[in-house]
This record gives structure tokens, sequence and C-alpha cells, in this order.
């Protein structure tokens, strides 16, 4: 049975839906059956995996509203044993629809159930915002990795995030845990940036993946052509800090990475495909 991983962080900008795009991209190269939820009206992670979901005659919003087979919505993307739920702007009308549902937060649990057994993980990348379909995938999810931009402005979204998980554990997903913090968009020529990362990891000292996502040119570029950075350059800093951090995220949860096959072989065979 899969393990459900929600990507949420309440302020936007802080490297949500790019993680969520290249760590489901690093955990499927590593041999893990993975399945990437997109659940943004905006489908950036739909489109950072090379899928036009305004094109898709159904997405994530007819499993949810009309009952549709996730089955039969899923699609496969380019990049090895990694899947897709696509989403579009067409979500924006479930924040609405499901107001007046009977146990409206469990919709998208439900759902997911439906597929679970089909995947090793399954990512969900959430809304920048505390909104019903943020809330179905923190009640869907077993844990939840947050990603924290390294400038200052990013811990005020960190601590409200705290405060919405519990309020979830408390009410609706007792089983709900922290997997991580992820710090992202690091530079270490900026005082700031280090700053934060000393504070975040005060903050949780337990809970802070070793990995650091640095700054880098080819994970900003990458989304342009519809591939994780992983399956556009993976020789580039972005590359090995994603592979990095799905090692360590396997490791946390009593995985294994591909057998027989260092880290530096596999990005040696990625190179030449």
């Amino acid at each position: 049975m899969g393990k459900i991983i929600a990507i949420a962080n309440q302020k936007g900008g802080v490297g949500k839906t790019t993680t969520a795009i290249n760590l489901s991209a690093a955990v499927a190269i590593l041999d893990k059956k993975v399945l990437l939820v997109d659940s943004d009206p905006q489908g950036n992670a739909s489109s950072g995996v090379g899928v036009a979901s305004a094109e898709l005659e159904n997405t994530i919003y007819d499993c949810l509203i009309n009952d549709v087979d996730p089955h039969e919505v899923i699609v496969a993307t380019d990049t090895p044993n990694l899947d897709l739920l696509p989403a579009n702007i067409d979500l924006v009308g479930a924040e609405v629809e499901l107001v007046n549902k009977l146990s409206r937060e469990f919709f998208l649990k439900r759902m997911l159930a439906k597929v679970k057994d089909d995947y090793d993980y399954i990512f969900v990348d959430c809304l920048p915002s505390l909104g019903l379909v943020t809330v179905n995938a923190l009640v869907a999810a077993d844990s939840v990795i947050i990603p924290v931009q390294c400038e200052f402005f990013s811990l005020e979204g960190f601590g409200k995030l705290k405060s919405t998980i519990n309020m979830v554990r408390e009410n609706l997903n007792e089983d709900l845990s922290i997997e991580g913090v992820v710090l992202s968009m690091y530079d270490s020529r900026l005082r700031m940036a280090n700053m934060v990362v000393n504070e975040v990891n005060n903050m949780v000292t337990d809970k802070v993946f070793s990995t650091i996502i640095h700054r880098n040119s080819k994970v900003g570029e990458a989304p342009s052509l519809g591939q994780p950075v992983i399956i556009y350059d993976v020789t580039s800093k972005g590359a090995t800090n994603f592979l990095n951090l799905a090692n360590e995220f396997l490791q946390q949860n009593t995985d294994s990475i591909i057998k027989d096959k260092t880290m530096d072989e596999l990005k040696e065979a990625l190179n030449k495909a």
C-alpha cells in the first residue's frame, strides 16, 4: 500500500511545486512507482512534467466532483515510473461545489484509496492556501513535506502551516505527521539564507532534511520544457540535490535506493538516455 505525502505551505513562492515535481521524479528514477497528484488549479505540476492538462477531457476535478475513476484520468509521464493525476482551472469550482457535500473533507482520501495500492508513493502538490481542496489533501495524507524558502517571510508561513497541521490532526486526521522540512532556494552567499537555515533547525530539530536545495538555473529552466530537472540536466547541481533528497526520503522510510547502482552510475545512465 502506497504512502501519501502532501507537499504543502500556505505561503506561495517557496518552491512547493518545484519540490513536488522534482522529488517525485527523483524517487521514481530510484526505481519506485510514483504518482504525482496535482491539486492546484494552475496546473503547474502537470505542465512541469510535460502534460498540457487544459487539453485533457478529465482531470482531478472530475474525480472529486463527478466520481470519475482516477484510473481513467491518470496519465504516464516521460519520466520512468512516474504517473500524473492532472489538474486545470476547473478545480477552482471544486472549492465551491464541495462546500455543501457530506463529509466534504474526505473526498480526496476516498478517491486516492482506489489507486493507493498501485504505487509505492503518492505525492500531492497542494494549493498555497488553506481552502477545502488543501484540507482534503491533508486529510488524505499520511505525512506532510514542508518546503521553506531560505528567506525571512517564509518563517511566517511555516509557523502558520504547523498550526494548520495541528488543527487537521486534532479534528480530521489524527495520524498525520510531518515528514520533514525541505529548505529550498538556498544561496550560501546570503546572510539571511544562513539565518533561516539556523532558525528552522532550531525550531524543528528532528524534522529537517539534511539535504538543502540550492538556487540553480537548471531547476528554473526545466519546467519550460515540461521536464523535471533530473531529466533536463542530470549533471546539474539541482538534479544532484533532488537525487540526494529522494535518497534521504527513502532511507527515512526504511526503503532502499536502486540496487547495485551508485548515484554517479545512475546519473551517467540518465545522461546517456
